[in-house]
């Protein structure tokens, strides 16, 4: 009997992952800077992060599926499926604004509305299907994590200035000499 794979579910589980190796490209590019970082010691090890936003993406991914599925594709689940589009698009430009920008603020910023938009996501997904809703509790759980873990990378990081200010007063120290 062959296997028959389901290529939707496949894919949707697929799609935040991949945007997250794209995005990734930051990190690499900017650990160095990230490890002068003061951080809280309740933080996890770094290495723990891959992990557990694999986990995370694939079953919001998944979720999404369920959603398409039991909804009636996106004609009939476009507010739960658009919330989840943003839910994306916030979720893969935290990582270029805080490692690519050196934003920590705006980042801390960014990072509540991707919580917020969570919040929101898990409860328009149960409305289509509970299982959808709730396979994302770990999601809301950890966004609200990486809010807090962001406010206090910020809170302690606030005297090292941002590449934008280095680069503002050089401009002044140039003009005015």
């Amino acid at each position: 009997m062959p296997v028959r794979i389901n290529w939707p579910a496949v894919v949707a589980t697929v799609i935040p992952n991949a945007g997250a190796f794209v995005v990734s490209y930051f990190v690499r590019k900017n650990m160095h800077w990230y490890e002068s970082l003061k951080k809280p010691s309740w933080m996890p090890p770094a290495w723990s992060f891959g992990p557990v936003w694999t986990g995370l993406y694939s079953t919001l991914g998944y979720s999404s599926y369920i959603v398409w599925r039991d909804g009636g594709g996106f004609e009939g689940a476009h507010l739960p499926l658009t919330t989840y589009v943003f839910n994306i698009i916030l979720n893969w430009s935290w990582v270029p604004l805080f490692f690519g920008t050196r934003r920590i603020k705006w980042a801390l910023y960014e990072n509540a509305a991707l919580c917020i938009n969570t919040a929101a996501l898990l409860i328009l997904f149960h409305e289509v299907n509970p299982i959808a809703g709730y396979l994302n509790i770990p999601y809301l759980c950890w966004n609200t994590f990486a809010v807090t873990l962001n406010y206090f990378i910020y809170r302690d990081n606030k005297q090292i200035p941002d590449d934008e200010e280095v680069v503002d007063d050089k401009i002044k120290e140039v003009a005015f000499s």
